[in-house]
């Protein structure tokens, strides 16, 4: 029961280090086409609060629910020149916005420092309890 404060923030940070992997992998992939000339498609991950009861302690755990791709149209390029082009002269690239990948790491970093803080409130606070029953 005591260290149920510990585990609440762990899976916090757990899923903020998701968050951050995925936003890494659509900046990465932000210029990039599939062996077939398709163009990626931005991931997002999609969280759920879990319940967890043990005897009388309910507590909210957070996890990933999902890696779902992002529904929103790609980018068109006017280029006639490129094979990839379509009838149009568009070409298709990825729906990755860098900007918005750097604001959501960014949201990322300090929702996992957050985390980080509270576990390390907590644990200092069990350590205090364990001085406390040392004495």
């Amino acid at each position: 029961m005591i260290f149920k404060g510990l585990e609440v923030s762990l899976t916090g940070m757990v899923a903020q280090r998701v968050r951050m992997d995925i936003a890494s992998s659509n900046l990465a992939n932000a210029n990039s086409l599939d062996e077939n000339g398709r163009p990626y498609r931005r991931k997002m991950p999609v969280f759920e609060a879990v319940l967890v009861e043990e005897g009388e302690t309910k507590l909210y755990r957070v996890r990933v629910k999902e890696i779902k791709e992002d529904p929103s149209p790609f980018k068109l390029k006017y280029d006639p020149n490129n094979p990839l082009a379509d009838e149009k002269g568009y070409v298709k690239l990825p729906n990755v916005d860098p900007l918005r990948e750097m604001v959501d790491m960014l949201s990322a970093m300090r929702s996992y420092q957050a985390n980080l803080t509270a576990f390390n409130t907590h644990k200092g606070t069990i350590l205090g309890a364990i001085d406390i029953l040392k004495a």
